[in-house]
C-alpha cells in the first residue's frame, strides 16, 4: 500500500470513528438546524435516553462540533454547531440522497 493509499484510509477510518453509533449524524443533523436547547435535540431523535445525549454532546463538544452555553437559570443548556459543524452537513445530505436512492432501487429490482 503506497503512502497515498495509507492517508486515504486514513482518513477514511477517521470519518467512520466519527460517524460511528447510532445517534451522532442525527444529532449533527439536529444541529445544523441552528441552535437548540437540549430538549429540543432529544425530541427531534426518537429513542434516544438523557443520559446518551448528553454523552454525545459532551463529544462533539470536545471534538470542536459545538459550543455549549448555559442560560441564567444555571439548568438550561444551549447547544451551537459551530462553523466546523456545519461542514458535515453537506456529507449529510449526501447521504440522504443515497439512502433515498438506494431505496428506491432496492424496492424496484427484483
Amino acid at each position: 500500500m503506497n503512502r497515498n493509499q495509507q492517508e486515504e484510509l486514513r482518513a477514511l477510518q477517521d470519518t467512520l470513528y466519527f460517524i460511528g453509533g447510532k445517534w451522532r449524524i442525527p444529532i449533527i443533523n439536529a444541529l445544523c438546524n441552528g441552535k437548540r436547547h437540549f430538549i429540543e435535540i432529544q425530541k427531534s431523535i426518537p429513542g434516544i435516553t438523557k443520559r446518551m445525549l448528553s454523552k454525545e454532546l459532551k463529544e462533539m463538544e470536545l471534538n470542536k462540533l459545538l459550543d455549549k452555553l448555559t442560560d441564567t437559570d444555571g439548568f438550561t443548556n444551549l447547544y451551537i454547531p459551530t462553523e466546523y459543524c456545519r461542514t458535515f452537513g453537506n456529507i449529510i445530505q449526501s447521504m440522504i440522497d443515497w439512502g433515498r436512492s438506494h431505496r428506491r432501487y432496492v424496492m424496484t429490482k427484483e
